[in-house]
This record gives C-alpha cells, sequence and structure tokens, in this order.
C-alpha cells in the first residue's frame, strides 16, 4: 500500500495498555505517519501520540499481519521492576525464613458485630467515632495472646461491613492467610455474609467462624452452624473441618477462645514462613492525605524488614520513610513480616492494595513511580477516550443528546474513593443516561477540583466529597461563581442513594434560600385597619412584596415563616424598595415588632441538578 506500513507474519509484538502508534511504530520499525495512515484506512481517525485502547492496537496489529499481545498489569510492572533488577517473585533459601505472625480478615454482614468483635480484642472503642456504626475504612492490628505457654503475634485487618466496599473485603482477602467470619446468632446467614464467604473461597484462605452476640435471648448459634452447611462450612462438631466459636463481643465472651481457634487453624493448615532480612516488600492496606503530615499510608510488611530512613515506592508515590507508628501511634523504627504499620514520608497518595518496596535509593524508586504514573496515565486516556470512528461519529452526535451526570470524587483515603467508585458504576440505570467520572483524589476538594468540574465538556460536573471538606471557603466561592455543586457525606451508601435517584430523575426538586434584601425597623405604627406596620429604611438588596422573610432581634431569629402582606412608599402601594430607601411594611397578622429589629426577605429557588 501507498503508506508504506511493514507487514508481519504472525510476529509478536508486546505492548503496554495505552501504547501510542508511536509505540508501536518503534516496535516494528516504521515510520509513525504511516500507522496513521493505515488507520485512517480502517476507518478510524487516531494521532500518532494518542493512547490507542486495547480494540484499536489489536485491530492495526491484525490488519498488519502482527499478533499484538497487550501487556497485563502485572506483568508490565514485573518488566519495568526487571529494568531495576527487582525480582518479586524470586526463590528465598530456606535458611533465611522465619516463622511471621498470621494476617487475619474480619468478614461478615453489616451490623453483625465485626468493630465490636475487634473491639473487644483490641480493647479499644473504635466504633463510638464511626458514622452509623459502620466502619469507612480499612485499619489494620497486632495483637499479642498467650497460647500454648507462648506469647504469639496476630494482626487483624478491619475491612468495611456495607455491601459497597466490595472492592476493598476482595482485597482484604488477597493479603490475609485467614478469614474470621462473623455472623451474629440471632440474625443468621444474611447476603452479606455470603458474598465475604465466596471472596474468602475464591482468595483460597481457611475459614474460621465466630458466632456472635450469642448472651442475646433470641440467639440460635446452632441454626447459623446448619445454615453454613449449605455453604461448604461443616463445624468440626459435626464431623467437618471449620472452626466455628461461639462468642459475644460486648460483654467479652469467648475472645480468647477465638484467638486460639485462629491460631490452631494457622498451625494446622498453613506454613507461615518469611525472610525477615532483605529490602522490604508488603501491601498498602489504606491511605489518605493528612492535613499536618502529608500523605500517610497503612502499609502490611510481607517480606523483610522495614526501617525508618528507607526508600520505598508503593504503586505511583514513593519517598523516603520519614516515620512509621503502630495502632497506638507509638513510633517504631523498623517492622517485619505481617506487621502493620503507619508509614509518614510519601510524596504522593497510594491507592488501596498497591504493592510496596523499598528499593536502594531514592533515585530507584522514583523512576519506577515515574513510570508507573505514566503507564497508569496512558491505560487511563485510551479507557476514557475509547475509539474514535468514522462510524461510531453519528454515534457520539447522539450521545451528546443522552442527560450525562459528570462526577469528580473525593474522599479521605483511597480505598474509600475506589468502592465508591465501583460502587457507582453497578448502578443500573435507563439507556438514555449516562455516568461519567472524570476525576478521583484523595483530600480536601480544591480549586482544581472545581476548575475540572466546571470544565467538563458535557456539563458542569458534581463534586461528591466523601468524609472530606473544601479546603477553604475561597473554594466553595469559586464552586458558586463557576455553578459547580460540591455534595458532601459521611455515609456512602448515602451518596450511592443520591446519585441513583439523581440518575434514574426520582429526586424531588431541591431549593435552596437566595437572600433578596434586608430592612431596618427605624418606627412601629398601630392601625386598628391593617394591624401593626413598620417603617423602614431598606439596608441592602430588594424588599419586594409577598416574599418570604423572618425577623431578627438582637441577632437571633425571633420569629420566621413570615411573608411581607403589603408594601408602600409614603401612600402608594409598590413592588418592591430597593436599598437606601425608606419604607413601610406589615407582616400579615404578625405584630411583635419592636424598633432596631431586623427583616430579611428571601426567596426559595430550585436548585439546578446536573
Amino acid at each position: 500500500m501507498s503508506s508504506g506500513a511493514p507487514r508481519g507474519n504472525g510476529q509478536v509484538v508486546r505492548l503496554p495498555r495505552g501504547a501510542s502508534l508511536s509505540d508501536f511504530a518503534d516496535r516494528i520499525d516504521a515510520n509513525p505517519g504511516s500507522l496513521v495512515q493505515e488507520m485512517f484506512n480502517l476507518g478510524e481517525m487516531v494521532t500518532a501520540t494518542q493512547s490507542c485502547s486495547d480494540d484499536t492496537l489489536m485491530l492495526l496489529g491484525e490488519h498488519l499481519g502482527f499478533d499484538v499481545q497487550i501487556v497485563s498489569p502485572e506483568d508490565e510492572d514485573r518488566e519495568l521492576l526487571a529494568q531495576f533488577n527487582i525480582d518479586l517473585d524470586a526463590e528465598v533459601d530456606a535458611d533465611r525464613l522465619v516463622t511471621r505472625p498470621p494476617v487475619v480478615t474480619v468478614m461478615g454482614h453489616v451490623d453483625h458485630g465485626k468493630t465490636k468483635l475487634l473491639d473487644a480484642i483490641r480493647k479499644t472503642n473504635m466504633v463510638a467515632g464511626e458514622a452509623g456504626g459502620i466502619t469507612q475504612h480499612i485499619g489494620a492490628y497486632q495483637v499479642r495472646v498467650e497460647h500454648e505457654g507462648e506469647e504469639r503475634a496476630i494482626t487483624f485487618i478491619d475491612t468495611p461491613g456495607h455491601e459497597a466496599f466490595t472492592a476493598m473485603r476482595a482485597r482484604g482477602a488477597q493479603v490475609t492467610d485467614i478469614v474470621v467470619l462473623v455472623v451474629a446468632a440471632d440474625d443468621g446467614v444474611m447476603p452479606q455474609t455470603v458474598e465475604a464467604l465466596n471472596h474468602a473461597k475464591a482468595a483460597d484462605v481457611p475459614i474460621v467462624v465466630a458466632v456472635n452476640k450469642i448472651d442475646k435471648p433470641e440467639a440460635n448459634p446452632d441454626k447459623v452452624r446448619q445454615q453454613l452447611t449449605e455453604y461448604g462450612l461443616v463445624a468440626e462438631e459435626y464431623g467437618g473441618d471449620t472452626m466455628f466459636v461461639n462468642v459475644a463481643a460486648k460483654p467479652g465472651i469467648g475472645i480468647d477462645d477465638l484467638l486460639d481457634a485462629v491460631l490452631l487453624t494457622a498451625d494446622a493448615s498453613l506454613e507461615l514462613t518469611a525472610p525477615v532480612d532483605g529490602p522490604a516488600q508488603g501491601v498498602a492496606i489504606e491511605a489518605h492525605l493528612d492535613k499536618g503530615r502529608g500523605a500517610v499510608a497503612t502499609v502490611l510488611v510481607q517480606k523483610g524488614t522495614l526501617r525508618v530512613g528507607d526508600s520505598i515506592v508503593a504503586g505511583g508515590a514513593h519517598g523516603r520513610v520519614r516515620a512509621m507508628l503502630d495502632e497506638n501511634g507509638q513510633p517504631v523504627t523498623e517492622a517485619g513480616p505481617s506487621r502493620p504499620v503507619l508509614v509518614l514520608g510519601l510524596t504522593s497518595v497510594p491507592d488501596a492494595g498497591d504493592t510496596f518496596l523499598g528499593a536502594a535509593d531514592d533515585r530507584t524508586v522514583r523512576q519506577i513511580a515515574e513510570q508507573r504514573q505514566a503507564r497508569r496515565r496512558a491505560a487511563q486516556m485510551a479507557a476514557s477516550r475509547g475509539r474514535a470512528s468514522l462510524e461510531t461519529l453519528l454515534e457520539q452526535i447522539k450521545q451528546g443528546e443522552k442527560a450525562t451526570l459528570t462526577l469528580v470524587l473525593k474522599g479521605d483515603v483511597s480505598g474509600s474513593v475506589e468502592a465508591l467508585e465501583d460502587a457507582l458504576f453497578k448502578i443500573e440505570i435507563p439507556e438514555e443516561i449516562q455516568l461519567r467520572v472524570i476525576h478521583r483524589g484523595v483530600g480536601a476538594v480544591t480549586e482544581s477540583d472545581v476548575n475540572l468540574a466546571s470544565a467538563s465538556p458535557e456539563a458542569t460536573a458534581t463534586i461528591i466529597a466523601f468524609n472530606v471538606r473544601a479546603q477553604s471557603r475561597g473554594v466553595e466561592t469559586l464552586a458558586e461563581r463557576q455553578g459547580v455543586e460540591i455534595r458532601y457525606y459521611t455515609v456512602i451508601y448515602q451518596a450511592i442513594e443520591d446519585i441513583e435517584a439523581a440518575l434514574k430523575g426520582m429526586l424531588r426538586p431541591e431549593y435552596e434560600e437566595v437572600a433578596l434584601g434586608s430592612a431596618e425597623i427605624r418606627e412601629v405604627f398601630r392601625s386598628s385597619k391593617v394591624g401593626t406596620i413598620a417603617g423602614c429604611v431598606v439596608r441592602s438588596g430588594v424588599i419586594r412584596r409577598n416574599a418570604k422573610a423572618r425577623l431578627v432581634r438582637d441577632g437571633a431569629v425571633a420569629a420566621d415563616n413570615l411573608t411581607v402582606a403589603s408594601l408602600r412608599r409614603f401612600k402608594d402601594d409598590v413592588t418592591e424598595v430597593r436599598e437606601g430607601f425608606e419604607c413601610g411594611l406589615t407582616l400579615g397578622s404578625y405584630n411583635d415588632l419592636k424598633v432596631g429589629d431586623v427583616i430579611e426577605t428571601f426567596e426559595m429557588r430550585e436548585k439546578p441538578r446536573a
């Protein structure tokens, strides 16, 4: 063909997600312009440097006779680390291995007492500060117990209970050795119990069942045992191999038995060893932006030892460990395998579930982080852009007629943002409506978030702020000026319900109060015909007849839900009086007026929805 693009004979070309035509051209030693021409001949308009979707790359490869293989994120990362001589899967000599504590994830249905159970284990009260008693983000804690005459450590990961946190629970199961499934004895097996059970089975980890709330009069622990046999969990007393322990978290009954069961299961089913020497490797369980301390990540060390001063990279974040804190907020100098610690010193917030590793120097971790960020960015751009073909041009014009709800998601921790986004895209919505998330991030709502929301091409985006506020009053003022709505939530399912209702057009109109003006009473006149008349001077804005009003006396609201029933200037009835002018008005049947009172008028306007 005239374009001069080379032809392959089934030759394999490996490309990362979001690769451009220039990347493809480099692999096959071709001119990028020739590939642009080939794509145009195929009916697709793609520039040489644009991130392409997997489908586009495969289509071009098939057309030119190349076997295009898209490198998976895991392989991509492995190849990247190999450039720095880092092998995560390297065999470890047996003499370097030491026994490590088991990592336990507590799962179960919402309100079945997971946090209360951890409460009883840790002897600290975490649940009091949680909205609606629901764990809002993951915590990791290590406890020490006496078992068969020796002191043993167990690491617990507390995963949220609400169904919206499926993604986080699944990730919890990936880093865990044993799952404690909490089932309330008075409630039995519920949908999320089964969901948690499926996650644990998918992760192929042993399960210990904690039958909670046995102190309640309506408790029936045997019913729970029978129900769980249907899901393949048969109690030891019934001839099975799953340990069931009766507990009551509030009074602290059976806690020691549960810890013993965890350790017995670990000793019987698992060989828990890890090298304690060498650079640290592990997983970022959770991460958030702290106002005073910057990016803070809870990490679980899986291999090696993490020390203060080490250079680390977690996903696209890197930095040097400035300080480490344990679950009680106490500083620690080093953390070995199965030890969860809070790490300070990262330059940005990693995603929950990102692997972290220590490296020899700052330069190495910075290069790894930068390359990861570039690859993620390219993959995200390819996913959001999709294929721009000649055939789909009319389709895109039709798409413009669709109602689009565009969102910017901000949260306190990365796991919550990810789980919220995951839940939003599972909402079943009518075909004529579409949902787009143009940005997600951790930390307070900033001016750049507002600018991004207002610049959205489809429609002004709504900012969903979960457990965070605007960075300053200036951010809120900017949002008001640019018509960007910021919605604040502290419980995740309220955000999901609101957005679902908005998407389905079910939300009733919302009204907001808009101030019109205020007037100060200078004289009060009594009239047998019209009641009490207020002689006023308009201090700001405008006073309108029939407007809603409230009476403010000494800075406090003395009366609300009033109406400006009549409005006069001298002897003439008027519809409005502006700032600086005098007027006489009545507030209907309300007569308790005094000199010096302030009358504020306002109207209720329907708030526009995205």
